[in-house]
């Protein structure tokens, strides 16, 4: 199906958050995350409107391009039309978030297994790893209710969630909650490491865990290791890589 650009028809403001999540799109089904289309990534439009921007439901994360992402408001109506519908469990998770947390753009969800995996440890995540101990600075968990589709849960949600970067939906997958689309990738691409180190650790031997002064330090050790840029810092080398592969994502 052929969309019809939005650019111009839109603020450039808008139009450049759009490229940017559409990029997140196209990164996360890079990086394998995707769970075919049942996963979501939503950006908050500036402005005081409170819309945001979410996928087309039924198009592959590879196909997602700038202009085909849907323009909600908080009842999930569109604003602008689109052919495609939106996810209502994807909504629910996504407008909690976006209600509660007006420091957050950008919110990230996933179902990959080794999320999966670890939500469903009653251990939850285990201070074994560098990647580890950046997530375990800010986390926080919310359990399983069913299938999100339901507002009821939203509060919960929220309460669970907090002031933290990192959620984990137990018996559910991971979520990341971040000021920007890069630092929502950057924060992700982390919380997917810990959750792969710490299963293949556990199919070894017996774990080392780290000194838990180490963790209460390490928000300082990320801003180092990223020139205090955060998701900034890789976000240009990630678009050029997109770009060698298919530019079409800001279309």
């Amino acid at each position: 199906m052929e969309i019809p650009s939005l650019k111009g028809v839109v603020s450039d403001e808008e139009w450049q958050t759009r490229v940017a999540l559409a990029a997140c799109y196209r990164l996360v089904a890079l990086h394998g995350w995707s769970d075919l289309v049942f996963t979501h990534i939503s950006a908050r439009i500036a402005g005081p409107e409170h819309h945001f921007l979410i996928n087309p439901y039924g198009l592959m994360f590879d196909e997602i391009t700038a202009s085909s992402l849907v323009k909600v408001d908080q009842q999930c109506n569109k604003v602008i039309d689109s052919p495609f519908p939106v996810n209502p469990a994807g909504f629910v998770i996504h407008s909690a978030v976006h209600a509660a947390r007006e420091d957050v753009q950008c919110v990230l969800h996933t179902h990959t297994r080794a999320g999966v995996a670890v939500s469903a440890q009653q251990c939850g995540v285990l201070p074994i790893s560098q990647q580890s101990t950046f997530v375990l600075a800010s986390l926080a968990y919310h359990d399983y209710e069913g299938v999100a589709f339901r507002d009821e849960e939203k509060p919960r949600l929220q309460a669970d969630l907090g002031e933290a970067t990192f959620l984990v939906l137990r018996n559910h997958g991971l979520l990341v909650a971040a000021r920007t689309i890069a630092d929502c990738f950057l924060a992700m691409y982390t919380f997917e490491s810990a959750c792969q180190i710490q299963l293949a650790a556990q199919a070894g031997g017996e774990l080392v865990q780290v000194d838990p002064r180490i963790v209460k330090g390490v928000a300082e050790a990320a801003r180092v290791q990223t020139g205090g840029m955060g998701g900034a810092f890789v976000w240009p080398s990630l678009i050029r890589k997109l770009d060698k592969i298919d530019p079409g994502y800001a279309s």
